[in-house]
């Protein structure tokens, strides 16, 4: 009860509610997306007190991952990633005349599996948290390069290209001063090198500057979409209750592996909506309806989507290790203001937790209310021309990345990584590797030179402690899963 009536102040609620309406604006609008929005809010949390900033960070990323499916269900337009899977059978069901049920029905499953996803974590992370007070420097090096190799096998596109971007993301992390000689490393003389690259910049280049210039080099109408094609946009909520009452074991599934593969670093909302539609899909006494606007096609990845945003914040709050690259972004942020996620975060800041916890469940009451409204405004947002908001995000990127630290030469670092994530994206180079690369960098070079300074340069106990072997061997099993599974297939054709 002293959670909720600490964040239910006004100067919480109003940017709080303000970054939700964002979040339903960016997810709307194809191409734009939910990490891009965080990136671009966090700058502005800086000079706010730590709940208000992460209260942002939540609302924002909980709303913008719905709203991605307006548009994937009356336009077949996913507007973020992770709404990719909603286009099978949402605009197959808008095809038919049931594009009102099916939006309902994503809003509201979205709104149930986010608050799943929120009470698993809820319950499981300060389990985690007394398990995770046996690790050593041993054990979090093993736990940080595993998480980072998970992100670049599991990322889309080849397992070779992931690792490109976390070894650019990795020697990134370097610049700046050696953590136990203090001497400069790869600054060239440069003192805005010296305190190495902050990630806010890096990220803001990279999701939101790039997308701009992807933007501009694809040819397109002037307009982001053809307002006349959604002029009666609306949500009908009559049979929403009859058809969730008969899919209840399909919502509990697909709740549980959102929030699973969402505590998979790396892994996030999208991959969680694909993984959910195809178990649906398995699970299903009528697998052939979908892809032909089946209700299940709709009710497993919005549900899945959502609820693997819970998941990412397992890892983020109690090791330390990004879910995604939104929580690479606020574990960024709560390390600027003074707080160092891991185990002893439920001690040290017990209040704060339960303040995170508390905002991750009202906003699932504020995205119901929100993203119905946001259906309804849904036609006003497409007619804003692609010009204008592409302006608007430049001129906001490069306002956030000055306003950090009064500095224009981070304004130049997001110059110069929007033109590095073009030219990635272009490759096909996935960027959330690189990120979590920057991110966990630092302390993977933190806890093993620790570690060898302990054993006298002895690696041994990197490999002969019981966790530590078991995350190890996790690692082999993780590069050699697909080598594996290819051999597999070869000799049985």
């Amino acid at each position: 009860m002293d959670a909720i009536l600490s964040v239910l102040r006004v100067e919480i609620l109003i940017p709080w509610i303000l970054a939700m309406v964002l979040g339903i604006f960016v997810g709307a609008m194809p191409g734009l997306t939910a990490t891009m929005a965080v990136a671009l809010i966090v700058p502005l949390t800086f000079h706010t007190p730590p709940i208000v900033g992460l209260a942002m960070i939540l609302g924002v990323s909980f709303t913008a991952i719905f709203a991605g499916d307006i548009p994937a269900t009356f336009l077949r337009v996913p507007g973020t990633p992770a709404s990719g899977a909603a286009v099978l059978d949402g605009y197959e069901m808008n095809k038919q005349g049931k594009g009102p049920l099916a939006i309902a029905l994503d809003l509201t499953c979205s709104t149930l599996g986010g608050t799943i996803g929120v009470l698993i974590l809820i319950t499981i992370s300060p389990i985690l948290a007394s398990f995770a007070l046996q690790f050593t420097h041993f054990e979090y090096f093993w736990l940080a390069l595993l998480g980072l190799s998970m992100s670049a096998v599991i990322t889309k596109g080849s397992t070779m290209k992931g690792l490109i971007s976390m070894t650019g993301g990795l020697i990134l992390s370097t610049i700046g001063l050696d953590i136990s000689t203090g001497y400069p490393r790869f600054s060239f003389g440069s003192t805005y090198l010296m305190s190495g690259i902050n990630f806010i910049p890096v990220m803001i280049g990279l999701f939101g500057i790039s997308e701009v210039l992807r933007s501009i080099s694809i040819t397109s109408h002037d307009q982001l979409g053809d307002a006349a094609i959604v002029s009666n946009v609306k949500a009908d909520f009559r049979s929403v209750g009859s058809i969730m009452g008969r899919n209840k074991r399909l919502i509990l599934q697909s709740s549980v592996i959102g929030t699973l593969i969402g505590a998979l670093p790396g892994a996030g909302a999208d991959i969680a909506a694909w993984v959910a539609y195809g178990m649906a899909k398995k699970t299903s006494k009528t697998p052939e309806k979908f892809g032909t606007g089946s209700e299940e096609g709709v009710i497993a990845p919005t549900t899945a989507n959502n609820a693997a945003l819970g998941g990412t914040w397992i890892p983020a709050l109690v090791f330390g290790i990004p879910g995604d690259s939104i929580t690479a972004i606020v574990l960024g942020a709560m390390m600027m203001y003074g707080l160092k996620p891991g185990p002893l975060v439920f001690q040290g800041s017990r209040d704060l937790v339960n303040q995170i916890f508390t905002v991750a469940v009202i906003s699932q009451f504020f995205l119901l209310i929100l993203g119905y409204l946001g259906i309804r405004a849904f036609t006003w947002f497409f007619k804003f021309p692609r010009n204008v908001v592409l302006a608007g995000i430049t001129i906001f990127s490069i306002i956030g990345a000055y306003a950090l630290r009064s500095s224009v030469f981070d304004v130049g670092l997001v110059l110069v990584f929007g033109i590095l994530g073009f030219l990635m994206e272009r490759v096909t180079i996935p960027l959330p590797p690189f990120i979590l690369g920057l991110i966990l960098g630092p302390m993977i070079e933190e806890n093993l030179r620790i570690g060898l300074v302990k054993t006298s340069g002895n690696f041994w106990p990197f490999f002969n402690r019981p966790i530590s072997a078991l995350f190890a061997i996790l690692l082999v099993l993780i590069f050699l899963y697909e080598p594996v599974k290819l051999l597999i297939q070869k000799k049985r054709k």
